[in-house]
Formats: C-alpha cells, sequence, structure tokens
C-alpha cells in the first residue's frame, strides 16, 4: 500500500511476552493503559500518532525485549476514511468522563463534612484522576467539554468550602486606571493571608504602589471608606470573570505585557480557583502552608513570601528573555 501523507498516521504496537513474565506483563499493560493505547487483540495495540508517543511506545517495546519477549512498533494508515472512523470510535473516553462526573457529584454532597486537610488532599486526587483521562483522550468531543465545566463547578464549591469568605465574581469591563493615582494609599484585605492576597499586596508595593500601607481586616465590613480593599466582595479590586484579584490588578494597572506577572498570574489562579497546572504551584503553596503556620503576623508572612515571589518572578523573567 502507498503511503499517503494526507491520511492520519497511527502506532501499532505487537509485543508477546514469556507466559512466566506475570509480573512484567502486568506492569506493561499498566503502562500502556496509561498511555491511552487501545487492544486490538491479544498483544496488538493501538495508538494515534503524535507528540511523544512513538517515543513512549519505543520504551515499552525495548523493555518487553529486556523481559525475553519480542515487540514490534509500527506505523500504520487506515485504508478508508471510515476506517479511520472506526479506529477513532475506540478511543471514545464518554464513559471515563460520565464516571469522573458521577463521582463528582456524589462527592459534592460531603464537601462540608471534611477538614480543610481533607478536601484539599482529595481535591489534589480527583485533579489527578481526571488529568489521567483528559490526557488519554486524542479526540475530545461534548463528553470532554461538559466534564471540564463539571471540574471547574466542583473546583468552586470545594474553594468555597476551604474559603467562604472569597470574593464572589463580578461582571464587566475592567477599567484602565494610572497607577500614578494611587501612590502613598491604604490598602486593605482579609487577614490570614493566603495564595491570591499575599500575591496581590505583594504586587501592590512591587509595582503599582511603592509607600503602600496595608489593614489586614478581621471582616471585609471592617474596610475604612479611604482605603483601597482587594479580594473580598465590595472591594476596588476583586474577582473579575474568571480573572482572580491578582489578574484583576494586572488588567487595571496594564501590567499584562509583562510576561514573568502573567506567568505568575497563572499560578495565583490556580491555587486559588483552580485551572490549568502550573509546575511551580505545588511548591509555592507549600512554602506559603508552611510560612502561615509559623508566622501569625500577616506583616511579616507578606515580608517573607514577598521574597518567595520575588525570587519566582526573577526566574520567570530570565525564562521570558530566553524564549525571545
Amino acid at each position: 500500500m502507498n503511503v499517503d501523507t494526507a491520511t492520519p498516521i497511527w502506532l501499532l504496537l505487537v509485543v508477546s511476552l514469556p507466559t512466566a513474565s506475570a509480573t512484567a506483563r502486568m506492569r506493561i499493560w499498566r503502562a500502556l493503559k496509561s498511555q491511552g493505547c487501545e487492544a486490538l487483540r491479544d498483544g496488538a495495540y493501538l495508538m494515534p500518532a503524535g507528540g511523544e508517543r512513538a517515543d513512549a511506545l519505543q520504551e515499552l517495546a525495548q523493555e518487553c525485549t529486556r523481559e525475553g519477549g519480542t515487540a514490534w512498533l509500527m506505523a500504520v494508515q487506515p485504508r478508508w476514511p471510515s476506517e479511520d472512523e472506526a479506529w477513532q470510535v475506540l478511543f471514545d473516553r464518554s464513559e471515563a468522563y460520565a464516571g469522573l462526573r458521577k463521582t463528582w457529584k456524589e462527592t459534592a454532597a460531603t464537601l462540608a463534612n471534611l477538614s480543610p486537610q481533607e478536601l484539599t488532599r482529595l481535591q489534589r486526587r480527583l485533579s489527578r484522576e481526571y488529568e489521567a483521562v483528559r490526557v488519554i483522550d486524542f479526540f475530545p468531543a461534548d463528553a470532554a467539554t461538559e466534564t471540564q465545566a463539571a471540574w471547574a463547578e466542583l473546583e468552586r464549591r470545594i474553594q468555597r468550602v476551604l474559603a467562604p469568605d472569597e470574593p464572589h465574581e463580578t461582571a464587566g469591563a475592567i477599567p484602565r486606571l494610572d497607577a500614578g493615582a494611587y501612590r502613598g494609599r491604604t490598602w486593605a484585605t482579609r487577614r490570614r493571608l493566603w495564595v491570591d492576597r499575599v500575591a496581590s499586596a505583594w504586587l501592590i508595593r512591587r509595582f503599582i504602589d511603592p509607600a503602600a500601607r496595608f489593614l489586614w481586616l478581621a471582616q471585609p465590613g471592617d474596610c475604612p471608606k479611604d482605603a483601597l480593599g482587594f479580594d473580598f466582595d465590595g472591594a476596588a479590586f476583586t474577582h473579575v470573570g474568571e480573572r482572580v484579584s491578582f489578574e484583576t490588578l494586572l488588567a487595571s494597572f496594564g501590567l499584562e505585557d509583562d510576561a514573568a506577572l502573567v506567568r505568575l498570574a497563572a499560578m495565583v489562579h490556580q491555587l486559588d480557583v483552580g485551572g490549568e497546572p502550573v509546575p511551580e504551584a505545588v511548591g509555592f503553596e507549600a512554602v506559603m502552608a508552611g510560612a502561615r503556620e509559623r508566622l501569625d503576623d500577616d506583616d511579616a508572612l507578606l515580608a517573607e513570601i514577598g521574597t518567595v515571589l520575588d525570587s519566582l518572578y526573577a526566574h520567570f523573567k530570565r525564562a521570558a528573555v530566553k524564549e525571545k
């Protein structure tokens, strides 16, 4: 058969292992499943080509050989469009997505009974399970979109339990402001700082108002009329649409052209309301949680976490320069 470059390429791995290698057989089968392969028959596994999938399958083929078996990795093409469609059906993840949504619906009813530590662990476990399905969904369809929306809603519900005083989303455009008119001001937010509030305070002092004074409020209603509130309902700067308060401040003061700040914003967004995973988020969250345990004073907390954010900003700045 002539190779048609317009026809999709698929990968076919054919493996055979000695019957005595039960442990190796199970290990390789699990690896194939996690990669998203589908079995055409015993020992024959199919998946669409793309990305680093061929390299991953080649490593598994080599492992089969080391275990005393045989393996052939081939690039194959369907003969007709209908055959390509039939192969794609094998990778329909609708059932897996439906299982996730069912679990999330049942989980949502139990959130109020869990401690913050249990909620955090639960969220991470469910996120890993969701990601395991999402990364092998090679042909996303309506089920993927529906599940993404369901996950976002579950994350919002978890956050509402973890932080019942977190600000709600507001609608409307974000006006561009002149930072010069916001110098030497008093800024106020809820005490016992967490990610969005501490990052926003750092951003204010570092890029907007170097002489900023901060008030840490027991209740949002305690905010003085002459203070600029942030990250609570009714504050001057809070969640707008999908933006968290840090992102609202970026947009308000024209800081979105700074690639390093945008990368910091992605991290803050993920830790505050969920979203696309950011590699640095787990480490920053651990440092933030540890500092919060050690320090009761929010000024001290801002000072300590501010140095961490300074370092992350410098790291992202250097990375942004290299990417140009």
